[in-house]
C-alpha cells in the first residue's frame, strides 16, 4: 500500500509539472500568433442613469412604503412636466486619465477625444478630463496637452480635475484646459525636468572591461552609461535640460497668463490650496463634486477607449499592475513621512 501510495503522489506530480509546462507552452505560442494590430472601442457609460439609478437603490432601503409611494406619484407627476418642455440637451463629456511615466495612455485619450468630437455641440457640451498622473517623458506628455488643445481649438469648453495629482507633465496637460480644479490635497506644479543616468565606467575599468563607442555627430551621445563621460559632454547635457525647461516654461506661461511663471516654475510642488493661491488652478473642489453639481441640468456621459487584450498581456499587466504597488508601498516606508498626516 505504501508502494502505491508514492506511486500515486509521484503521478500527481508529473502530471501537475507537465500541467504548467503545457500552459506555458500555450502562453507562448498565443503570444508569438497574436495580431501586431490591435482594435480597441469606445465604451460610453450613462452616469446621469447610473447616479439615478444609485439614488433610487438608496431610497427604497430608507424610505417608509408610504413616503415611498408619495415620491413616485410626485415624481411622475414631475417627470410629465418636463416631458412637455423641450429644452436642448445639454451634454457633459467624461475622460479620465491615469497616465504612466511613458504616457502611453494617450493613446486611448486621442481616441476618445476623436469620439467626441465627431457628436460635440460646441453650442451646449463640454468636456471634462480627470488627470492624475506625476509626469513622464516630455515627447510623450507633450502629445497629451495637444490632444487636449484639441478641444478647445473646437470651442468646446474644457475642465480639468485633479484629485490626486497632476505634477510635471500631468501638469503640463492640466494647464490647457479652460479651467483647473484641484482637491484640498492634490499635487500640483513641479514645472520642471529632470534626467538621471548612472555611469559604470569606473566599474568596467576596475575589472579590465572595454567600452568602445562609434558616434557620427559631436553631439549624438553627451552622457553615456558606460563610457567615460567628459565636462563637455555634461555642459551640453545641462544645456539641453535648461532648453527644455524654457520650452516648458514658455507652455504654462502660454496657456496660465495670470500665473507669475518665475515663481512657480522652480521644479517644487504644491497642495490644492496653496496652489490656488499662486493660481496654479482656479477652485477646490473634485470630479465627483463638480460631476454631481452639472448632473442636476446637463447629461452626463463617460468616455473610454478600451483595447482588447489576450491572456499573456492581461497576466503580464496585472503583473506589472502589482509590482509598482510593491514599490509605491516601499518607497511609502522609506519615505521620512515629510508629507504624513
Amino acid at each position: 500500500m505504501a508502494f502505491l501510495f508514492e506511486y500515486g503522489l509521484f503521478l500527481a506530480k508529473a502530471v501537475t509539472i507537465i500541467f504548467a509546462i503545457a500552459v506555458v507552452i500555450m502562453l507562448v505560442v498565443g503570444a508569438s500568433h497574436r495580431p501586431k494590430t490591435k482594435k480597441g472601442e469606445i465604451e460610453v457609460t450613462d452616469l446621469s442613469e447610473s447616479l439615478a439609478k444609485s439614488k433610487e437603490q438608496f431610497l427604497e432601503q430608507t424610505l417608509d412604503k408610504k413616503a415611498l409611494k408619495a415620491r413616485n406619484k410626485a415624481q411622475s407627476r414631475e417627470q410629465k412636466n418636463q416631458d412637455k418642455i423641450k429644452e436642448t440637451v445639454k451634454n457633459v463629456f467624461y475622460i479620465e486619465f491615469n497616465g504612466s511615466m511613458d504616457a502611453h495612455e494617450v493613446s486611448g485619450l486621442r481616441e476618445e477625444i476623436n469620439a467626441i468630437l465627431t457628436i460635440a455641440d460646441k453650442a451646449t457640451d463640454q468636456v471634462i478630463v480627470s488627470v492624475e498622473s506625476g509626469g513622464g517623458v516630455v515627447h510623450g506628455y507633450g502629445l497629451g496637452a495637444s490632444q487636449l488643445t484639441r478641444i478647445k481649438q473646437a470651442g468646446i469648453p474644457l475642465t480639468v480635475c485633479v484629485d490626486k495629482v497632476a505634477a510635471s507633465g500631468g501638469y503640463m496637460m492640466a494647464c490647457v484646459a479652460d479651467k483647473i480644479i484641484a482637491a484640498p490635497f492634490a499635487i500640483i506644479g513641479s514645472i520642471g525636468v529632470i534626467a538621471q543616468i548612472p555611469n559604470f565606467n569606473r566599474l568596467l575599468k576596475k575589472n579590465n572591461v572595454d567600452f568602445e563607442m562609434v558616434t557620427a555627430g559631436e553631439y549624438k551621445r553627451t552622457l553615456t552609461l558606460f563610457g567615460e563621460n567628459t565636462d563637455k559632454g555634461r555642459e551640453k547635457f545641462k544645456e539641453e535640460i535648461e532648453q527644455t525647461h524654457g520650452l516648458f516654461k514658455h507652455f504654462v506661461a502660454e496657456h496660465r497668463a495670470a500665473l507669475e511663471i518665475e515663481k512657480v516654475a522652480t521644479g517644487e510642488h504644491w497642495f490644492g490650496t496653496q496652489a490656488l493661491a499662486l493660481k496654479l488652478v482656479d477652485e477646490i473642489s473634485t470630479s465627483d463634486d463638480l460631476l454631481m453639481s452639472l448632473n442636476e441640468n446637463h447629461q452626463l456621459y463617460k468616455v473610454r477607449y478600451r483595447v482588447k487584450r489576450g491572456v499573456v498581456e492581461k497576466f503580464g499587466l496585472q503583473l506589472g499592475n502589482a509590482l509598482e504597488r510593491v514599490a509605491i508601498k516601499t518607497l511609502s516606508k522609506l519615505n521620512l513621512s515629510k508629507y504624513s498626516a
